[in-house]
């Protein structure tokens, strides 16, 4: 099935979230390899449920992220 957009918002969570235009977590629909996440260069498969589900795993990220960040 062709990806439908269906939400597209970027969300500054600190001052410094968009710095050099690193990526440090996405989730898409790539063609040719399905539903995944990107997490600190590297990819995970992830299945798209709907955008409530993807949004809470996101958040899940975020925290997780600002965490380790903290603790480096």
């Amino acid at each position: 099935m062709k990806a439908i957009e269906l939400l597209r918002r970027r969300i500054p969570y600190t001052e410094t979230s968009f710095v050099r235009g690193e990526c440090v977590l996405r989730y898409d629909n790539e063609a040719g390899k399905g539903d995944h996440r990107h997490y600190r260069g590297k990819e995970s498969a992830f299945t798209f449920e709907s955008p409530e589900q993807l949004i809470a795993a996101f958040q899940r990220d975020i925290a997780r992220y600002q965490r380790e960040d903290r603790d480096a």
